[in-house]
Protein backbone atom coordinates (compact mmCIF):
# COMPACT_ATOMS: atom_id res chain seq x y z
CA UNK A 1 0.00 0.00 0.00
CA UNK A 2 0.98 3.46 -0.82
CA UNK A 3 1.69 5.60 2.78
CA UNK A 4 -0.63 7.99 2.36
CA UNK A 5 2.32 11.56 3.06
CA UNK A 6 3.10 9.92 -0.98
CA UNK A 7 -0.40 9.97 -2.04
CA UNK A 8 -1.14 12.96 -4.64
CA UNK A 9 -4.60 14.04 -4.43
CA UNK A 10 -4.62 17.75 -5.66
CA UNK A 11 -5.93 17.82 -9.44
CA UNK A 12 -3.82 20.79 -10.34
CA UNK A 13 -1.14 18.76 -8.90
CA UNK A 14 -1.68 15.99 -11.04
CA UNK A 15 -1.73 18.81 -14.32
CA UNK A 16 1.30 20.31 -13.41
CA UNK A 17 2.83 16.82 -13.08
CA UNK A 18 1.81 15.72 -16.74
CA UNK A 19 2.07 18.81 -18.79
CA UNK A 20 5.43 20.45 -17.46
CA UNK A 21 7.12 17.16 -16.23
CA UNK A 22 8.96 14.94 -18.27
CA UNK A 23 7.78 11.58 -19.36
CA UNK A 24 8.33 7.95 -20.23
CA UNK A 25 5.70 5.29 -22.02
CA UNK A 26 5.54 1.94 -22.57
CA UNK A 27 2.84 -0.46 -23.70
CA UNK A 28 1.29 -0.59 -20.27
CA UNK A 29 2.31 2.89 -18.49
CA UNK A 30 3.19 6.50 -19.48
CA UNK A 31 5.32 7.79 -16.14
CA UNK A 32 5.37 11.81 -15.53
CA UNK A 33 7.98 13.26 -13.59
CA UNK A 34 8.01 16.99 -12.13
CA UNK A 35 10.92 18.08 -9.69
CA UNK A 36 9.68 20.96 -7.37
CA UNK A 37 10.77 23.13 -4.68
CA UNK A 38 8.15 21.58 -2.37
CA UNK A 39 9.68 19.17 0.21
CA UNK A 40 8.98 15.25 -0.35
CA UNK A 41 7.23 12.78 -3.08
CA UNK A 42 4.23 12.53 -4.02
CA UNK A 43 2.46 9.68 -6.07
CA UNK A 44 -0.41 9.61 -8.15
CA UNK A 45 -2.12 7.21 -10.70
CA UNK A 46 -4.71 7.86 -13.44
CA UNK A 47 -6.26 4.72 -15.15
CA UNK A 48 -9.22 5.07 -17.25
CA UNK A 49 -12.14 3.49 -18.42
CA UNK A 50 -10.49 2.71 -21.52
CA UNK A 51 -8.22 -0.01 -19.07
CA UNK A 52 -11.47 -2.05 -18.04
CA UNK A 53 -14.28 -2.21 -15.58
CA UNK A 54 -14.25 -0.88 -11.76
CA UNK A 55 -12.54 -4.50 -10.63
CA UNK A 56 -9.84 -4.37 -13.44
CA UNK A 57 -9.22 -0.60 -13.05
CA UNK A 58 -8.65 -1.01 -9.02
CA UNK A 59 -6.09 -4.24 -10.02
CA UNK A 60 -4.00 -2.05 -12.38
CA UNK A 61 -3.55 0.37 -9.62
CA UNK A 62 -3.03 -2.13 -7.14
CA UNK A 63 -0.53 -3.49 -8.84
CA UNK A 64 1.05 -0.48 -9.92
CA UNK A 65 1.31 0.14 -6.07
CA UNK A 66 2.83 -2.05 -5.28
CA UNK A 67 5.55 -1.88 -7.99
CA UNK A 68 6.53 1.98 -6.75
CA UNK A 69 6.41 1.65 -2.85
CA UNK A 70 10.04 0.28 -3.38
CA UNK A 71 11.34 2.50 -5.88
CA UNK A 72 10.18 5.93 -3.40
CA UNK A 73 13.35 6.20 -1.45
CA UNK A 74 15.34 6.53 -4.57
CA UNK A 75 13.32 9.27 -6.23
CA UNK A 76 14.40 12.76 -5.49
CA UNK A 77 13.33 14.99 -2.81
CA UNK A 78 10.57 17.07 -4.74
CA UNK A 79 9.71 14.77 -7.13
CA UNK A 80 6.00 14.48 -8.60
CA UNK A 81 5.35 11.32 -10.07
CA UNK A 82 1.80 10.38 -12.13
CA UNK A 83 1.11 6.74 -13.85
CA UNK A 84 -1.17 6.59 -16.32
CA UNK A 85 -1.96 3.28 -17.07
CA UNK A 86 -2.60 2.24 -21.02
CA UNK A 87 -5.50 -0.68 -21.83
CA UNK A 88 -2.88 -3.21 -22.38
CA UNK A 89 -1.84 -2.77 -18.23
CA UNK A 90 -4.97 -5.02 -17.97
CA UNK A 91 -3.82 -8.01 -19.49
CA UNK A 92 -0.37 -7.75 -17.42
CA UNK A 93 -0.17 -9.90 -14.83
CA UNK A 94 3.49 -8.26 -13.90
CA UNK A 95 3.37 -4.51 -14.32
CA UNK A 96 6.31 -4.31 -11.92
CA UNK A 97 9.21 -3.58 -14.91
CA UNK A 98 7.07 -1.68 -16.83
CA UNK A 99 6.58 0.89 -13.94
CA UNK A 100 9.82 0.49 -12.75
CA UNK A 101 11.67 1.31 -16.06
CA UNK A 102 9.38 3.83 -17.13
CA UNK A 103 9.98 5.98 -13.54
CA UNK A 104 13.77 5.65 -13.82
CA UNK A 105 13.77 6.73 -17.53
CA UNK A 106 11.21 9.57 -16.79
CA UNK A 107 13.60 10.36 -13.80
CA UNK A 108 16.85 10.48 -15.97
CA UNK A 109 14.44 13.15 -18.28
CA UNK A 110 13.36 15.24 -15.67
CA UNK A 111 16.73 16.00 -14.25
CA UNK A 112 18.44 16.75 -17.13
CA UNK A 113 15.28 19.50 -18.08
CA UNK A 114 16.12 20.74 -15.15
CA UNK A 115 19.55 21.03 -14.80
Amino acid sequence: MLPQAYRMRDGDEFRRTIRRGASAANDAVVSHVALTDAPGVRVGLVVGKKVGNAVTRNRVKRRIRHAVVPELAGLPDGSRVVFRALPPAAARHDLSADVVDGLHRAVRRSTTKRG
